[in-house]
């Protein structure tokens, strides 16, 4: 399926979506444009959205609708790397470079626990640590002020980073800082959160399609 019908397909399900689906198109091109470069996708968000951030992450790093074997390049490096190399190449499936920063409990309740307000810092420690320039951080915030996506944000526009918001309809202060803002058509977390999967599973099968099913 071509990614202007993948489109249409949400709206068609979702026609209260239809508002948001210039952003979306814009997420998606700054998405493959990361991509297509080398680059890597970082998420992050709080509750419901960290959940969603984590989910975003599963869908990019493995096979989502379409199957992704490895190139017969990769294939044979790993068989001739070791006698197991043939049995790992059999079970990998290619990527799309991407990392929730919610998935370091360790690494974040340590930072929370002895940086002074810590909790309101831990994703723009990361961010700064991991991100570089042409990278794109996804903040996922229903109200658009969370204080620790929009401390990411900000670092991640210092680094030179892209930075796509996914909020509710207000977009908040998130909406600012974002270079991109898909503002779904609702304001309780509940209600954003639902609007917010179709979303993002439309820019996870747009993607998988322009890398893994010949769609350019």
């Amino acid at each position: 399926m071509k990614k202007d019908e993948i489109i249409e397909e949400l709206v068609s399900r979702f026609p209260e979506l239809g508002t948001a689906a210039g952003d979306i198109q814009k997420a998606y091109e700054t998405l493959s444009d990361c991509f297509a470069a080398g680059g890597k996708l970082l998420c992050a968000g709080n509750g419901g959205s960290c959940a969603d951030a984590g989910h975003i992450v599963g869908e990019l790093m493995k096979g989502f609708e379409l199957p992704r074997p490895l190139t017969e390049e990769q294939a044979l490096s790993l068989t001739r790397a070791h006698a197991r190399g043939r049995a790992v190449a059999a079970h990998l499936q290619r990527s799309l470079p991407a990392l929730a920063l919610t998935a370091g409990g360790s690494f974040g309740t340590a930072f929370a626990n002895d940086v002074e307000s810590g909790a309101e810092y831990v994703f723009a420690q990361q961010v700064f640590a991991l991100g570089r320039k042409g990278d794109v951080f996804l903040g996922i915030s229903t109200s658009g002020n969370s204080a620790n996506v929009l401390n990411a944000a900000v670092v991640a526009k210092a680094v030179g980073m892209t930075t796509i918001g996914l909020t509710g309809r207000s977009g908040g202060e998130l909406a600012g800082l974002s270079d991109i803002c898909i503002k779904v058509p609702a304001d309780g977390s509940r209600t954003v959160q639902e609007y917010h999967l179709p979303v993002y599973h439309t820019l996870c099968i747009m993607l998988e399609s322009r890398f893994f099913g010949g769609e350019g």
